[in-house]
């Protein structure tokens, strides 16, 4: 089948799967689908590493520094830990945002990567996050993928195998260059997904760029210049996305104070934090309290 006959079966399932708004996991690898009714409305996340196809209709996603613009067909590959902020275009009740995602699994493609030594990266920069057109082969996986939700007893045996053929697509496909150097030991980009997974567990800490770019391998310049290639952030725009974010959090999720969040992220000055918080999410951390 082609692309477009793809894209109907899956959006149909989708339609009756999801009469409404709203997010569905599909129980394994971190799979789920989305739908959304509303448009011109900010919904702010924080990206694990992961891929996600547009099913049906375009959003603009700001992915670390970087903004795309997915339409229907299209997936887009984030290969490290990024903040994200997407914004769903001409969506309605009529004809809602749609579309599935999946966790990307570091240690299945590591053993791909081992068991498949030519698929190894050719050099270069690398970016953490991308788009591409999608084609049948990848979207036929996926949508056998949501098929497995609907027979629990099947997903069980079958999932861990088609999860496996669909990283093995990615790391073929037009995106799978950067997925492979991020992840292949001793490359540039592998080496500052190594100082994103410490930045992610240390945020709180201050951040020393000497201390960052040893852990990475590299010397300071270097290392500011290959994360901002990676993230389109410098690493103390990144740190301060990551401590909004958990703030933001802590005040929708448990019911902080503005200023209790803004320390247990690391902020010594709530007034600094106010600050922050506006220019990233365009309010005032009070807006975010529950009322």
């Amino acid at each position: 089948m082609d692309v477009a006959e793809l894209n109907r079966i899956l959006k149909g399932k989708l339609l009756r799967r999801m009469p409404k708004t709203g997010d569905c996991p599909l129980g394994f690898g971190g799979a789920g689908v989305y739908r959304r009714d509303e448009s011109d409305v900010a919904e702010n996340c924080f990206y694990r590493p992961l891929v996600t196809v547009t099913v049906q209709g375009a959003k603009w996603s700001t992915v670390g520094g970087e903004k795309f613009r997915l339409r229907e067909n299209e997936f887009l590959a984030a290969a490290v830990d990024m903040p994200a902020q997407n914004y769903v275009v001409g969506a309605s009740r009529e004809k809602p945002f749609l579309s599935i995602s999946l966790d990307l699994d570091r240690n299945v493609i590591s053993g791909l990567l081992s068991e498949y030594p030519e698929l190894a990266p050719s050099g270069g920069e690398c970016k953490g996050a991308e788009t591409a057109k999608i084609d049948g082969g990848l979207l036929g996986a996926f949508l056998r993928l949501y098929e497995l939700s609907e027979n629990p007893r099947e997903a069980k045996f079958m999932a861990p195998i088609l999860i496996r053929e669909i990283h093995l697509r990615l790391l073929m496909g037009p995106l799978g260059g950067q997925i492979r150097a991020i992840n292949t030991p001793d490359t540039s980009g592998h080496r500052i997904s190594k100082a994103i997974s410490w930045l992610r567990a240390n945020y709180k800490e201050p951040i020393e760029i000497g201390g960052l770019s040893k852990l990475a391998g590299m010397s300071p310049a270097s290392f500011h210049r290959h994360f901002k290639k990676v993230t389109e952030m410098s690493p103390l725009q990144y740190r301060k996305r990551l401590r909004l974010y958990e703030a933001r959090r802590l005040m929708l999720a448990e019911n902080e104070t503005a200023a209790g969040a803004a320390y247990a992220v690391g902020y010594e000055s709530p007034a600094q934090f106010s600050r922050d918080y506006r220019s990233v999410f365009g309010n005032p951390p009070k807006r975010s309290l529950r009322p």
